[in-house]
């Protein structure tokens, strides 16, 4: 019996086998993978922003969690421990609010209106208790009564603060109430702080007490003075005067 070889021959058709160089091949794959079809079901940019995010996140509170003593459970502790001390600032310090600054605000923020106008706007807010709203129109009813007494120059984008103090000049008596009024103003207007009734009370009195209050005239005090000075030089030449007239 012929016994054949343990391993048949190739045929002679297969061919040699395929050798492609790797930097081919691997570009050759590249562009194959490249194609629309293989990426039909790719995240979209969003979405892969949000997983660089989320691993960055991710690897931070894990190098957090096993720095902080406890692990995780620490890292929680200390989490709330923080948000608590925030709530807690937070109710002490009250509402976070700017400063009263007039500076760039106007005190008139619509069209001219009448001191008797604000005063009548400034009444119908206390009626509802809007002290707030009721404080600024009695503010702008005082400035506009003393522009319409001459007291003030009409001067479009006049502050409350300026008012205030070209005011005390004519009016010194009230001078530290004017300037407690336009603080008022300010701080409603500018810093959204609430007023009650007392402080609107206040500038109402102020505004009545203005409305009587007669002004320093300029060059009155120097007037007054060289009328003093008149009368004594008089009282003076007349002395020997009258002795003389004694005499005779």
């Amino acid at each position: 019996m012929t016994v054949g070889p343990l391993f048949a021959a190739p045929a002679d058709d297969a061919g040699p086998p395929v050798t492609t160089p790797r930097i081919p091949a691997r570009e050759a794959a590249e562009r194959e993978l490249s194609r629309g079809e293989y990426h039909r079901d790719d995240p979209g940019l969003l979405n892969r922003i949000l997983d660089w995010l989320w691993d960055h996140i991710s690897s931070l509170l894990n190098s957090a969690a096993q720095a902080s003593p406890g692990g995780w459970l620490g890292l929680t502790v200390i989490a709330l421990l923080v948000v608590l001390l925030a709530v807690a600032v937070r109710l002490r310090l009250g509402a976070l609010r700017p400063g009263p600054v007039s500076d760039g605000g106007t005190l008139f923020d619509k069209g001219p209106r009448s001191a008797a106008e604000h005063r009548t706007a400034a009444e119908a807010h206390a009626s509802a208790e809007r002290w707030s709203q009721a404080l600024q129109e009695r503010m702008r009813a005082v400035v506009r009564s003393l522009e319409e007494r001459a007291l003030l120059d009409h001067r479009p984008g006049r502050t409350a603060d300026e008012a205030a103090v070209e005011a005390g000049r004519a009016l010194p008596g009230h001078a530290d109430e004017l300037r407690s009024a336009a603080r008022a103003f300010d701080e409603v207007t500018y810093a959204n702080r609430d007023v009650d009734a007392s402080a609107y009370e206040a500038v109402r009195e102020l505004d009545s007490a203005l409305q009587r209050a007669e002004p320093l005239l300029r060059g009155a005090g120097h007037e007054q003075a060289a009328t003093g000075t008149l009368v004594a030089q008089g009282a003076r030449s007349g002395e020997p005067n009258a002795s003389e007239g004694g005499g005779s």
